[in-house]
């Protein structure tokens, strides 16, 4: 072939190789780029248990952090939606039969997830209330959470042996927990100021109140931990991102 045919033949598919070439790779950064558009947002929390959304949804009716929900449901239950204790207590919160009509629940839903972290959310907030003059919320996380284990008379009764003791009623460590000990003896739940009777359950309850609130805490180190991780990878991400090659 002559060359003054084949130099300008040879441009012309050197322009479209290239155009080629161009086009592949634009379409490969809007393929990086629609990636990273479509992707759906990491979720903001930690995951704890498959029961995590039942538990946001209850703690955001009480203004209560979702993880302390989260933390008193496996201290009573482990997430077994179908427990049920030696006194009969019902669910993952571990609800009693009177409590739950007490509140509302018909008798068919008394084992229904849903139903169930929602009514113990509701009571939990019902004790808040009772204790509303400790100011401070672990203090008073301290009195619900030992009345919904030992019921709140009990509570009650040892609050009023603290006081007649020279004790403050409203101070748990070393104080009103000593008394829901003691109560285990005639001479103090015949006390005239008692009125729930004697209560041989107190390891338990004490038990209960410091698994909660520790199990609480590691949750919250789990969501830091998990928001620290979340927040690397996004700036990761973005790295990444900004370093594709972009149409001038």
């Amino acid at each position: 072939m002559p060359k003054r045919i084949l130099y300008p033949l040879l441009l012309v598919i050197a322009f479209f190789v290239g155009e080629m070439v161009f086009v592949v790779e634009d379409n490969n950064i809007m393929e990086n780029i629609s990636e990273k558009i479509e992707t759906p947002p990491p979720s903001p929390y930690v995951k704890i248990s498959a029961l995590d959304n039942h538990f946001r949804e209850a703690a955001d009716s009480i203004d209560w952090d979702w993880k302390l929900i989260a933390a008193i449901c496996y201290t009573e239950s482990k997430f077994d939606s179908m427990a049920v204790s030696h006194v009969g207590a019902y669910g993952v919160m571990q609800m009693l039969p009177k409590t739950l009509r007490s509140l509302g629940v018909p008798d068919s839903l008394h084992t229904d997830t849903r139903t169930n972290i929602h009514a113990g959310a509701r009571y939990l907030k019902k004790l808040e209330r009772i204790f509303r003059r400790i100011k401070d919320f672990d203090e008073r996380l301290n009195f619900v959470l030992a009345s919904y284990n030992a019921g709140i008379g009990q509570v009650n009764d040892a609050m009023a042996l603290a006081q007649k003791y020279g004790r403050s009623r409203y101070v748990w460590n070393n104080g009103v927990d000593t008394f829901l000990i003691l109560k285990k003896y005639p001479e103090y739940y015949n006390d005239s100021v008692c009125k729930a009777g004697s209560f041989n359950s107190s390891n338990e309850t004490l038990s209960f109140v410091k698994k909660v609130t520790t199990r609480w805490k590691r949750y919250q180190r789990m969501q830091m931990t998990y928001e620290d991780s979340l927040k690397a990878a996004l700036q990761a991400n973005d790295s990444i991102f900004n370093k594709l090659p972009l149409e001038q």
